[in-house]
């Protein structure tokens, strides 16, 4: 970043500061796990790019105290929020802890803010995004998903080979299939309005709507329907784009990483496609895949599904680079915290780093597209 560039975003960051924040930007954490190095990350990382918003971490009440005061350290703004359930009878998912991404739509809540951009925690911010407050107020923002991804091999989109990302590639059959399915937006990442009303509305509707094995990601897109506005892949680049879509990818300009990938194996469940209120959903059923844990930088190493590719590493690289520059990036508005937790964090980095390590030079592998 250039000097003159980095001293104009420290000044805005400043005038910011002096004043309550109306824009912020939210994260969601919840149990004693290790997601909080994610965050940590996070709130480094938006540091780095000079962003003039503070960043809210919404918590569930199983989040240990230890990790709060970590947070707190960083110059997180700590939430409990309660925890939202699916229906009673409604708990199958792609993923058991999906069910605990519910408890996201409490950020609506929020309304001490005006707009926030919502972040998951592995994700990891390289350039300076503050521009997306700005966007017209009454859309819902976000980037769309990918439909090549064995997640998706319940459905129409995975079993045509029609993909969003290159909706040229395989024309929709509307003549046999009926119009194309609306566009689908991936929920780790999202620009929003905060809003008791919103809030209301989306935990009402929750309530009468079959729950779906992508749980909250389905249900927002249901919801928000009407409301979305794609933004550009820059602002949310999932991992598997760089193998199913690299010609839509321009790795230089990407302003947001979405560590997250998935990896087929796991036997399937019965299954069937639904559609609720006009809108096609994922239906009960367990799908034919986890989340490769290692595609977390922290607990990165090399060896799962898709991995072992250099620009996979150099991302990882990239993201612990800006997790362990401690002297600069450290938040500085409050006194260190207790041995304890500095004990637990450099716990935490000690086998992470030696996994890493241990990973190596790994060599490019291309992945055959399933569009």
């Amino acid at each position: 970043m250039a000097p003159e560039l980095a001293g104009k975003m420290a000044a805005k960051a400043a005038v910011a500061a002096a004043k309550p924040a109306t824009k912020a930007y939210v994260t969601f954490l919840a149990g004693a796990g290790d997601y909080w190095m994610g965050v940590v990350g996070l709130a480094k990382g938006l540091r780095k790019v000079g962003s003039a918003y503070p960043l809210v971490v919404a918590v569930l009440p199983d989040v240990p105290e230890l990790h709060r005061k970590i947070l707190v350290s960083q110059g997180c703004i700590v939430r409990e929020i309660a925890p939202v359930y699916p229906p009673e009878n409604h708990t199958q998912f792609a993923m058991a802890y999906y069910v605990i991404n519910y408890s996201k739509l409490r950020i609506w809540e929020f309304v001490e803010y005006e707009r926030m951009v919502y972040l998951d925690a592995d994700i990891q911010v390289f350039e300076n995004i503050d521009e997306l407050f700005d966007l017209p107020k009454g859309h819902f923002y976000a980037v769309m998903d990918c439909f090549c991804e064995k997640t998706w091999s319940h459905t129409p989109q995975y079993q045509i080979g029609y993909c969003q990302q290159c909706p040229d590639k395989v024309t929709w059959p509307a003549a046999e299939m009926g119009p194309p399915p609306a566009l689908y937006f991936n929920a780790g990442m999202f620009v929003h309005e905060p809003s008791m009303a919103t809030a209301k509305a989306l935990l009402d509707t929750l309530r009468v709507t079959p729950t779906t094995p992508f749980a909250e990601q389905d249900f927002l897109n249901m919801f928000f329907k009407e409301q979305y506005k794609p933004i550009p892949l820059v602002y949310n680049l999932v991992l598997a784009m760089l193998w199913r879509h690299p010609e839509n990818v321009q790795l230089e300009k990407v302003k947001v990483v979405h560590y997250c990938a998935a990896v087929s194996g796991l036997p399937c469940r019965s299954y069937e496609f639904r559609s609720v209120s006009g809108y096609c959903l994922h239906s009960y059923g367990w799908i034919g895949h986890t989340w490769s844990q290692g595609s977390k930088p922290w607990r990165f190493t090399g060896k799962e599904e898709n991995m072992d590719r250099e620009d996979i590493r150099i991302l990882v690289r990239n993201w612990w680079d800006i997790y362990n520059d401690d002297e600069s990036l450290d938040f500085k508005g409050l006194p260190a915290l207790a041995a304890d937790a500095d004990e637990l964090e450099a716990a935490a980095k000690k086998p992470l780093r030696a996994a890493l390590a241990e990973a190596g030079t790994v060599k490019y592998v291309a992945a055959p597209s399933a569009a």
